[in-house]
């Protein structure tokens, strides 16, 4: 190691106040990652942290989620541990992870639980059951918002073709009933006069398209790693749409196995890491068995640390195969999304949507994708808050 490197370390753990002496004695400029890794040692070791004092019950913030998935992307397994520990210690968490009453007390809220699965390593055993309950209630809540739309929006989207059976004045098919009983129109009284009624069938036997969730685990997806998983599991329990979850950093995870136990499958992300989009896409591509009958959501804010170029080329050939392909830069209430915009737009020009979604946005654009119907309106959404 040269004088300049052991100069760049000795600025890196001296923090800014030493810069100026640093660099009278050599030491050169930061490069970007340098100074990447110099801001997220400052939220630790600096003298204001994460905007200055801690206080209160509110550790968890979008800000510090993000930070803390970010470490895998900066520093060796070995450092990150000694990171988090400090981290856990010094900035207000050691009380929410060592307490189990604390986290018992605590209101559902999506950015705690991304926080607590992003430690979940670091949580002692006698929290650990506090903190699944809490997973828990993050799941039954998101349910509770989000389930029954969701399977109306499938219902809607799919079950449009067969017929059924059973009387229900929200499943009469309009159209099949007149065309059908056209012969029996009285011209004198001017009305219709049905022999027989026809009604959409409500539960297709068998799984009829396919939709595909594939995931980023990267420390800024917190919220929308949680609602994504979630949504999936709401889908596997739909017998007319096959669902396939998958999670990625710089490897890729198929969860699809776990999607009867949504608290088992959260538990399976690995928040936090880098980012290899292109190498997840190629995964997806061998589950595709029906492009035209596949819907995939591609969860991601685009930050590629992959192949970009052989990343593009696999969604035009996604695209050609006909796989309806949708980008969702972030599933969040947490304000403006934050994403690489070159990527986007390359997306973009594609014609593959691309945007942010509120959470109860989901059932909505689940059924407008299933129906292959524009997303302009969403896209509209995303780009105005870029």
């Amino acid at each position: 190691m040269d004088n300049t490197q052991i100069l760049k370390r000795w600025r890196l753990i001296l923090g800014a106040e030493s810069e100026q002496k640093l660099s009278s004695m050599g030491c050169g400029g930061l490069s970007e990652e340098d100074l990447l890794m110099d801001s997220a040692l400052s939220q630790i070791y600096g003298a204001s942290g994460f905007g200055g004092k801690t206080g209160g019950r509110g550790p968890s913030t979008p800000m510090l989620t993000r930070w803390l998935g970010d470490l895998r992307t900066l520093f060796s397994p070995m450092e990150i541990k000694v990171i988090q520990k400090d981290a856990i210690e010094r900035k207000g968490l050691k009380q929410l992870l060592l307490e189990p009453e604390m986290l018992s007390e605590l209101e559902p809220d999506v950015s705690t639980a991304s926080l607590l699965l992003m430690l979940k390593d670091q949580i002692p055993e006698k929290s650990k059951e506090n903190a699944r309950a809490y997973i828990a209630k993050i799941v039954e809540d998101i349910n509770r918002r989000l389930a029954d739309d969701l399977r109306r929006s499938v219902t809607a989207a799919l079950n449009r073709r067969e017929h059924s059976p059973i009387p229900s004045a929200a499943a009469l098919d309009y159209k099949m009933t007149i065309r059908r009983n056209l012969k029996n129109y009285d011209s004198e009284r001017k009305v219709l006069l049905p022999e027989k009624f026809y009604f959409f069938d409500r539960a297709s036997r068998s799984a009829s398209r396919t939709v595909i969730l594939d995931i980023d685990q990267s420390g800024s997806m917190g919220e929308s790693a949680i609602y994504s998983s979630i949504m999936g599991c709401i889908l596997a329990s739909i017998r007319s749409v096959r669902t396939h979850i998958v999670a990625f950093d710089t490897e890729v995870h198929d969860l699809t196995e776990l999607c009867s136990d949504p608290v088992d499958l959260l538990y399976g992300i690995q928040l936090g890491g880098g980012t290899d989009i292109n190498n997840s896409v190629a995964y997806c591509q061998e589950l595709i068995a029906e492009p035209e009958k596949t819907t995939m959501f591609i969860v991601t804010d685009l930050y590629e640390g992959g192949n970009r170029a052989q990343l593009i080329r696999r969604l035009e050939e996604l695209k050609a195969s006909g796989v309806n392909v949708i980008i969702l830069l972030a599933i969040s209430d947490s304000g403006k999304p934050c994403f690489e915009s070159g990527l986007a737009e390359k997306a973009a020009s594609l014609e593959i949507p691309c945007f942010a979604c509120p959470p109860e946005k989901l059932p909505e654009l689940l059924e407008a994708a299933l129906k292959k119907r524009s997303l302009k309106v969403f896209e509209k959404t995303a780009y105005d808050n870029k």
